[in-house]
């Protein structure tokens, strides 16, 4: 999927854990080979070029396309995964296939858990006894800084911006490049809808204060192209600080 993975696992080490581990990897890798835009051999650039049909597919694949759908509904169409014509799931396949390893490793019985795809992220338990995860979210305009740090228990984390992959989140409504902040982190309890939510949070791009000030269950972080930044009001953060 064009990105890095990592597993951080806080319990002992165990050989139901061990073995869930592997089984994530290899879970990661099936969706890579199913659902990567980068792999002309992927089912779902099969499927945008016309070759397969979606009855065709397996039902994972029809799946994500429903949440697809369901996200471009809950934001009022500014997620899309076909935001220039073309399909292109990406803005929703990283986080709910983060989850569902996640979901790997928690029915092995790992509790304490963070699974990083990319800089979304989702986690749970303790960083160690009696201590939450802190996650820094990197500024989009200071290298070796953190705009802000995020924490908590259980947690998605989902951050879209321009700063690691230049120009690549569209306005579904134009096919432009959408004109959103530097960067905009969302929080919510799972991954999937998280993810999808910091993409359309993202196109946006000025409405998007209000809307996740009204959106249950999610919180928002902005860093602004003028380097100020905004939260919302239940961010689960501390004071940024610099990095290293």
């Amino acid at each position: 999927m064009g990105t890095v993975f990592s597993f951080d696992i806080r319990d002992t080490p165990t050989a139901a854990i061990e073995s869930a581990l592997r089984d994530a990897v290899a879970w990661l890798h099936h969706v890579d080979r199913v659902f990567s835009t980068f792999r002309p051999d992927s089912v779902i650039s099969r499927l945008a070029r016309g070759e397969t049909g979606c009855d065709d597919c397996s039902s994972e694949v029809r799946e994500v396309l429903d949440l697809c759908t369901h996200a471009g509904r809950a934001t009022g169409g500014w997620f899309s995964h076909k935001p220039d014509g073309t399909l292109d799931p990406s803005g929703l396949v990283k986080g709910w296939a983060v989850e569902r390893a996640w979901q790997i490793l928690r029915q092995a019985g790992a509790h304490n858990i963070c699974v990083n795809g990319g800089g979304d992220l989702q986690l749970s338990g303790e960083s160690a006894p009696g201590v939450p995860w802190s996650i820094g979210i990197a500024h989009p305009q200071r290298p070796g800084e953190l705009c802000t740090i995020v924490t908590g228990h259980d947690l998605a984390i989902a951050t879209s911006g321009t700063a690691e992959r230049g120009t690549h989140i569209l306005d579904p409504y134009t096919g432009a490049p959408a004109d959103g902040p530097a960067s905009i982190t969302v929080v919510g309890h799972r991954l999937t809808m998280t993810d999808a939510y910091a993409t359309a949070a993202f196109a946006m791009g000025g409405r998007v204060r209000n809307w996740l000030e009204h959106l249950d269950g999610y919180e928002g972080f902005a860093v602004l192209r003028d380097g100020r930044s905004w939260r919302t009001r239940g961010f689960p953060s501390t004071e940024s600080r610099r990095a290293g």
